[in-house]
């Protein structure tokens, strides 16, 4: 099993940047990579971000893309996402993933609230 812990949450205004952070802990030589989707109130889960733990290639949503930035850490087993240039849209719980097989996701950190007020 693979743990995964969310920290960098919270509240910022419109224009403001935020990092998240995700740590792994457990069995995580499986994990061949880390990403991040949002969810917003009244609205579906969506992907945002993922990067490959072994070289560091990452994806983002397009509608993200020059914003955000994912990145990771492997000594730490962390993976980070910098986001910036926030707006009110961009409020969202934001929860890590890890291990990706194809059809889905593996693991799943609870979440961290991200409140972006104008």
């Amino acid at each position: 099993q693979v743990q995964l812990v969310e920290s960098g949450g919270g509240s910022v205004q419109t224009g403001g940047s935020l990092r998240l952070s995700c740590a792994a802990s457990g069995r995580t030589f499986r994990l061949n990579n880390m990403g991040w989707f949002r969810q917003a109130p009244g609205k579906e889960r969506e992907f945002v971000a993922s990067v490959r733990w072994f070289g560091g290639s990452t994806s983002y949503a397009e509608s993200l893309k020059g914003r955000f930035t994912s990145s990771r850490d492997n000594a730490k087993n962390t993976v980070y996402l910098q986001m910036n240039s926030l707006t009110p849209e961009d409020t969202a719980v934001y929860t890590c993933v890890a291990g990706s097989n194809g059809s889905g996701w593996l693991y799943w950190g609870q979440g961290t609230q991200v409140t972006v007020s104008s």
